[in-house]
């Protein structure tokens, strides 16, 4: 009994001291930068974190989306590697990483579902003093409630008390609000489109928080980036006193996610395959409106949707097959871990068969001839669901059709 209370004391003494060091490491960078939000989370905090460092801040940035990386502060990447799976005390680790480098700014994705987890990870993690929240929409909604509301309130737990949150969420900007009123925290709303106010006078004034954004401002990135993104990675930079130029030059510079959407032209024969890479989009909404943006507007082409699935998510995949449903599509491929599964659902919900292949994880190879043998002259090929799983196979998919793409591009030189 005695060596157990020894122990006991023991254990206490060890993490007291641990929180104490973690403490130190925290409040020794001034500036802590925690996102989070449904959609955009790691294409927001690298643009932030460019954007700081084309401004002279010295920056580490934490991407927890499809690849976990640390990006430090000369733009280098380093792998995080998980022994044991996610667990929200590795932000301790990044930390007393992070303060080696003697940073001016940290820019932290958020890595936890749970909203108790994203309470602790804000309050005792990394207590931000600026917050983002990119958005709320239907997404973990067997972790965050049934409703959007729910979502919206899970997510406002990182939402720093005493400190200042920029959000593009405009459906349900008057929970954030609210909530960040009980914190004592300013709150600002990126709108994504200029808005004025007219006065008795005849005067007009613009609303504060529009970010000008323009599409050549866009094109200047080498892939396709949101409009909203970056209009709050800009807004959060202005915040810190980063001319919005710099910053903006500096983002456009950047490496993107490996998840960011990313289109890859194919020319295979008397055949054309546009291949995009949407694993990265976080929930359904916001899948179906990349898909619509991408090909709504196409007509006599093939549009093919691969859903790549994992064992542990099969509830997404079934919001995805729902999703998709109303959609103007050709065939609908099913991979990953769960084909089967996710194929009963789709025949049983009113997928026509002769639409569906449910493939699994063959190699590579047999996926690219799948959608030539169903391509007559011209196909758009839309990559959604899961990018990761047991042997990441969406990322092995998308580095197929960009190898297919890299030697057509090669042979076209010859």
């Amino acid at each position: 009994m005695t060596v157990l209370i020894i122990a006991t004391m023991l254990l206490v003494l060890f993490w007291t001291l641990e929180y104490r060091r973690h403490t130190r490491n925290v409040l020794a960078i001034p500036i802590r930068i925690h996102v989070n939000g449904t959609r955009g989370k790691s294409s927001v905090t690298r643009l932030i974190a460019a954007g700081l460092r084309a401004g002279g801040k010295k920056t580490v940035a934490k991407i927890t989306g499809t690849l976990p990386r640390v990006v430090l502060p000369d733009g280098r990447e380093a792998a995080i590697i998980r022994l044991m799976g996610a667990n929200i005390i590795e932000q301790k680790y990044i930390f007393r990483h992070a303060v080696t480098h003697k940073p001016d700014a940290i820019v932290i994705e958020c890595m936890a579902v749970n909203p108790v987890f994203q309470w602790i990870t804000e309050r005792k993690f990394i207590r931000s003093t600026i917050g983002v929240i990119t958005n709320s929409r239907p997404d973990h909604l067997d972790l965050m409630g049934s409703t959007v509301q729910s979502v919206t309130m899970c997510l406002s737990n990182t939402i720093p008390p005493n400190g200042v949150c920029y959000t593009a969420e405009h459906d349900h900007f008057s929970i954030l609000e609210n909530r960040a009123r009980k914190f004592n925290c300013r709150i600002h709303r990126v709108r994504p489109e200029a808005e004025m106010i007219s006065y008795p006078d005849g005067k007009r004034v613009q609303k504060p928080g529009h970010i000008t954004v323009t599409q050549e401002d866009l094109d200047a990135f080498n892939y396709i980036e949101h409009k909203e993104n970056v209009q709050l990675a800009l807004a959060v930079c202005a915040e810190v006193g980063i001319p919005r130029d710099i910053a903006l030059k500096g983002m456009q510079k950047a490496n993107p996610d490996p998840g960011a959407l990313k289109k890859y032209r194919i020319v295979d024969g008397n055949k054309t395959i546009h291949f995009y890479n949407i694993f990265a989009a976080n929930d359904p909404q916001s899948t179906v409106g990349i898909i619509n943006m991408i090909t709504g507007h196409l007509q006599n082409v093939e549009k093919i949707i691969i859903i790549n699935s994992r064992a542990d998510r099969l509830f997404r995949s079934h919001q995805l097959v729902d999703a998709v449903k109303p959609l103007d599509y050709s065939y609908i491929l099913l991979t990953g871990e769960i084909p089967e599964k996710v194929e009963t659902y789709a025949l049983h919900n009113g997928i026509p068969r002769e639409k569906l292949f449910a493939l699994g994880e063959p190699l590579t190879e047999v996926i690219y001839q799948k959608v030539l043998s169903l391509t007559e002259t011209e196909a758009h090929v839309m990559g959604i669901g899961n990018m990761a799983g047991r042997i990441k196979y969406g990322a092995q998919i998308v580095a197929h059709f960009k190898h297919k793409m890299n030697v057509n591009h090669k042979r076209s030189h010859k």
